[in-house]
């Protein structure tokens, strides 16, 4: 007879397993309840009369129980019960101190790949992991149920940020309320912040806020310019005050007020530079932050506003110094700018912020584009109104939301309340091709997604306003009360959550033999794919007054994960399973060729029915000597899609100086295309990931997916 262990491993069936669990339960017992040694014998002789070729462990234990209570020794199989549930947390304890170990020793791969934006080795960041390392055993073990578990260990789906979940009072990402938390003050750590006088006094209390805020969540944070724009007007009528008052003429009080205010943009803007790149929060790195540039958000500071965005463009296209006093490309913050009527036409008023913003995308990378147009197309709230508003950091999108205090629009100040997302690759080939069994698993696998959503909710629905004040009670989020409960921001579209998918053209190169960019049968299946989910969410938002949502995830380190599993799972199946990732939410695959063009107008479909988050983008040589192309983009996104990017190339050689890209070879390892230099410590590496810029080197699956990325943009004429 053969056993088959909890991990799947089979052995040869040990009966003195048995003797010693049951005599170290008969340990713990009066001698008059212990079972005898013939008891025993006659357990394990049972056992082989079954005469199963394989046996699984679990109805090993359950026939030992039976059998101790048919012997009439209840007080032993309690004891045998406890000894065996015991086990058990012992079992998933050492796996929980392995990870520690790891952690610590530093030669886990894993933990030095985890997050591209976070060095294991520094302690600030190990601290965080170890407290995550905690979260995931108390989740895994307490708080979520064993179904749940099992999917996510499997890759059927991914439980997110599990290594924080155990803390019921974090949420995932949101849209920071500065306009709020500055015009009216604020409180930090118990001191209060009064509104600010002039522009540098805001931008630095900003950083702070920032900083707060994002150590009291888990996900990104966005922050407009927009609320720091009536500062700027602040400052300059603080100048022209003064040089008046010094009895100068009105053209010098001007004249020397605005190069005044000039400056302290230069040095507000620099100060938020600086101060978001150096501050640490308790997640052990810098904040995960963007921020928006939208013009068409005020009309009262709009000239304010175009400063402002002109010197944060301007400062970026710089970039920031490496160790070595070498400029190069910052990871944070990220930039959203928003393409709208006055900025994306020559004849615009703002066109020369647009071609600023072209010319920090060929070197930096960043800004991103959101196009008000196609917003205002498909962002409708209830009153029939077209929005436009930004992502919350990453790419994940609020849905239309309309304040019933004020009967308008309300973006800022609101929340994502978690994400659960679904392998739809194993959805697949779990059907073996039968569409019939593909829409049943399908609806099975999201309504187990439905069920990790509603723990998440839950659990969050549990805390008041005193878990984190500077979100709940001082403007952040809220102005709640003390002790009161947050649980009325969870419902009425206030916040959003998150159904996640990942893998949608291998599902459906899988089920229909095409990938789902052929215009045809591919793209027809997999639309039908993407609205069910929608239908599935909107089904449990009328059930509950949650505003479900779908999300096309960015899975940096779980796309590596899911690639694993489908391969233990399914083995290696030809253009499906045989990579070390699978592709990210609706992408086209990253080695398919296609022009940067096409690319956008295809993906503007499956980004319309993802609109719980999502971001496109093409991938381009560098394009720092042709802006011309850079513009084009720009007004085809403008036109076709809601929220794209660029994805170019900025790296640098601290050992050659060389400036350009470094490469990946057939062995997956970056290395210098100049001198050869393979050492991760002097090699400034910036790809873009999630949405957001990478700088500390990826797992295998994800640096495989970058080294087939193929060149969406064809710029040999500029060679």
């Amino acid at each position: 007879m053969q056993v088959v262990k909890r991990n799947g491993t089979i052995v040869d069936f040990d009966q003195t397993k048995i003797v010693n669990a049951i005599g170290k339960a008969n340990n713990e017992v009066l001698e008059d309840e212990r079972a005898t040694e013939q008891e025993i014998d006659d357990i394990i002789k049972d056992i082989l009369a079954l005469k199963k070729k394989r046996i699984l462990v679990e109805d090993i234990q359950d026939f030992i129980e039976e059998r101790l209570m048919a012997y009439g020794h209840y007080e032993l199989a309690k004891k045998y019960i406890i000894y065996r549930y015991t086990r058990a947390l012992v079992r998933k304890a050492n796996t929980t101190d392995q990870s520690i170990k790891e952690l610590i020793d530093g030669e886990s791969e894993y933990w030095n790949t985890e997050n591209s934006n976070k060095n294991a080795r520094i302690v600030t960041t190990q601290r965080d992991y170890l407290a995550g390392i905690t979260s995931t055993d108390i989740t895994r073990r307490f708080l979520l149920p064993e179904d749940v578990v099992k999917a996510h260990d499997e890759g059927v789906i991914h439980f997110h940020d599990a290594d924080y979940f155990a803390q019921n009072a974090l949420h995932n990402c949101d849209l920071i309320n500065l306009e709020d938390m500055l015009q009216n003050g604020t409180n930090i750590n118990g001191v209060m912040i009064e509104k600010p006088h002039k522009f540098l006094t805001a931008m630095t209390i900003a950083t702070q806020i920032i900083t707060a805020v994002t150590s009291s969540q888990y996900g990104g944070a966005t922050v407009t310019m927009t609320h720091l724009a009536p500062f700027v007007r602040d400052s300059y009528n603080r100048y022209l005050d003064m040089y008046k008052r010094r009895g100068l003429k009105e053209e010098e009080c001007v004249k020397f007020a605005k190069e005044d205010v000039a400056r302290e943009i230069r040095d507000g803007v620099q100060t938020f530079q600086y101060q978001v790149n150096s501050m640490t929060t308790t997640n052990g790195q810098a904040p995960f932050l963007s921020v928006c540039l939208y013009l068409g958000e005020t009309k009262e500071y709009k000239e304010e506003l175009a400063m402002i965005i002109e010197e944060i463009l301007k400062q970026r296209i710089q970039g920031m110094k490496n160790e070595k006093g070498v400029y190069i490309t910052p990871a944070f913050p990220k930039l959203l700018y928003v393409l709208e009527e006055d900025n994306i036409h020559e004849n615009s008023k703002y066109y020369y912020l647009t071609k600023l913003a072209a010319e920090c995308t060929a070197k930096r990378m960043v800004p991103d584009y959101i196009s008000e147009k196609m917003m205002l197309k498909y962002k409708i709230d209830k009153n029939g109104n077209g929005n436009c508003y930004p992502c919350m950091g990453c790419r994940s999108f609020l849905t239309p939301y309309v304040d019933p205090k004020t009967n308008k629009p309300k973006y800022y100040g609101r929340f994502n309340q978690g994400v659960v997302t679904i392998n739809l690759v194993d959805v697949a080939l779990s059907s073996n091709k039968n569409f019939d069994d593909f829409w049943k698993i399908y609806e099975d696998r999201l309504e187990l997604c439905h069920k990790a959503l509603k723990i998440r909710h839950e659990r969050l629905s549990k805390i008041t306003s005193d878990v984190a004040p500077i979100l709940w009670q001082h403007g952040a989020l809220a102005r709640l009360e003390k002790g009161e409960s947050v649980h009325p921001l969870l419902h009425g579209g206030y916040s959003t959550i998150s159904l996640g998918y990942a893998g949608l053209y291998e599902c459906v190169k899988y089920m229909t033999g095409h990938s789902h960019t052929d215009n045809g049968k591919g793209k027809e299946f997999a639309l039908k794919v993407m609205q069910k989910m929608n239908d599935k969410c909107k089904e449990w938002k009328e059930l509950e007054d949650i505003d479900y949502s779908v999300y096309g995830t960015p899975i940096e380190s779980t796309t590596y994960k899911f690639a694993k599993c489908l391969k233990k799972r399914f083995g290696i199946v030809k253009g499906v399973t045989d990579k070390d990732y699978i592709t990210n939410s609706y992408h086209v695959p990253v080695f398919e060729e296609i022009d940067a063009f096409s690319k956008l107008k295809l993906e503007s479909e499956f980004q319309r029915l993802s609109p719980g988050g999502a971001v496109s983008y093409v991938e381009t040589p560098n394009l720092q000597n042709n802006l011309e192309v850079v513009m084009q983009v720009i007004k085809f996104i403008y036109d076709n899609i809601m929220y794209a990017e660029l994805n170019t190339k900025s790296d640098y050689c601290q050992k050659c100086g060389y400036t350009g890209e470094i490469l990946i070879d057939d062995n997956l390892e970056w290395y210098c295309p100049n001198c050869g230099n393979r050492d991760h410590n002097t090699l400034n590496v910036a790809r873009r990931t999630c949405g957001y810029i990478g700088t500390n080197f990826w797992n295998k699956g994800r640096t495989q997916e970058i080294k087939e990325r193929v060149l969406h943009i064809d710029n040999k004429d500029d060679e």
